[in-house]
């Protein structure tokens, strides 16, 4: 028996296919609109003022991959692989031979379909359904916040965790690597009524059904399974990230309201200000955890 077999399979309650496509299947124009060129949506890594948000994502990419030990590999796994950025960048950077990439967006999918070579294999599917030979390494980033929802208990959250990590050492070789890059629940202290409502704006307009993981949770689920290797915390990174993908949207709000409306644009500054608040205030932080399997 298989350590993802050790916990059954209904552990897994992540959101759900239509929790995801309500927010990446507004359409890849609107993104488009203010992303940088690699479409990356996470969390860049920042080097001095005067760094380009395309110049810190690909920074950021580069740190995980190379983390992952993913260099010339010959089979490397992205678990929510958004519009590619990653895939492009293990193929054409880290010349990996093949990659894998998995999203539940299917405009994602297509997106990426409409430039990818049969070096690429993309597929509209849960991580919890992915059934595969041995991977070099496996990349996964802003995608665990989707692996349990809110509102469940510690109990279940633990085991959707350890469903995911189990999953992940069947599938990596002896010595591979498991980068994470997640959204993590801040440093516990009370909360005032404008950042409940922010929290709960996010949770219930943006991301149904999404819960920021404690890094305890975390730590414990990977036990047994993965030694940590690195963690960093980057909350400042989120902070400019947030603020520079707002500067961008508002600047280019008239092209976005013709593309989603007023209501969707409004929400999104919304969502990235309060988001970037959050950060600095350190209610949320930004994990960059290298794992190695055991």
């Amino acid at each position: 028996m298989t350590l993802s077999e050790s916990v059954s399979k209904p552990a897994y309650m992540g959101a759900s296919a239509p929790a995801i496509e309500h927010h990446y299947d507004l359409g890849n124009a609107f993104f488009e609109l203010w992303l940088d060129e690699s479409r990356t949506y996470s969390c860049a890594l920042w080097d001095g003022d005067d760094d380009t948000l395309f110049a810190a994502q690909q920074r950021k990419l580069d740190y995980m991959a190379t983390g992952a030990r993913a260099t010339g590999a010959a089979r490397v796994l992205d678990i929510g692989c958004g519009w590619g950025g990653m895939l492009r960048h293990l193929v054409e950077r880290q010349n990996v031979a093949r990659v894998v990439g998995l999203t539940l967006s299917p405009s994602q999918a297509e997106s990426i379909g409409r430039w990818a070579d049969d070096r690429y294999d993309v597929r509209v599917q849960n991580w919890a359904d992915h059934e595969a030979e041995g991977y070099d390494a496996i990349i996964s980033l802003g995608a665990f916040e989707h692996f349990a929802q809110h509102g469940m208990s510690r109990e279940k959250r633990l085991m959707a965790y350890r469903t995911f990590f189990g999953r992940c050492r069947d599938w990596l070789q002896p010595g591979g690597r498991l980068a994470l890059q997640t959204n993590i629940a801040g440093r516990a202290r009370p909360l005032d009524r404008q950042t409940v409502r922010e929290m709960l704006f996010v949770i219930e307009k943006i991301f149904p059904e999404s819960v920021m993981p404690p890094m305890s949770d975390i730590i414990e689920a990977s036990e047994n399974t993965f030694d940590v290797v690195t963690v960093r915390n980057d909350p400042d990174h989120y902070v400019r990230t947030c603020l520079t993908w707002a500067d961008t949207l508002r600047e280019r709000k008239e092209e976005a309201e013709s593309v989603v409306g007023a209501e969707v644009v409004s929400d999104y500054l919304h969502y990235l200000e309060s988001s970037a608040r959050q950060f600095e205030r350190r209610s949320l932080g930004l994990a960059r955890i290298i794992f190695e399997r055991v």
